[in-house]
């Protein structure tokens, strides 16, 4: 079972670091991981939500929440350098 991976407009602006083919492989990477098991994947609960979660992929911060309800992950944050 897969999840859909969606970016709100902010995560979208921290990949801004990144080139166009980076941004490609990092969503890529995202979607394989993240987007295959979004509970582990290297993925840390943030608080005390399971859905509110952050992780590293291919060397960008990326914090998200999974509606598993729906199967969607939505990337809300994303720090790339």
């Amino acid at each position: 079972m897969s999840y859909r991976v969606q970016y709100t407009n902010q995560a979208e602006d921290g990949l801004k670091p990144l080139s166009a083919a980076q941004i490609r492989t990092f969503k890529n990477a995202v979607d394989s991981s993240i987007g295959r098991d979004p509970y582990s994947s290297g993925s840390s609960q943030v608080g005390n939500d399971r859905d509110r979660r952050e992780a590293t992929v291919s060397g960008v911060f990326v914090r998200y929440t999974v509606s598993a309800g729906v199967l969607v992950v939505t990337v809300t944050r994303t720090v790339a350098w």
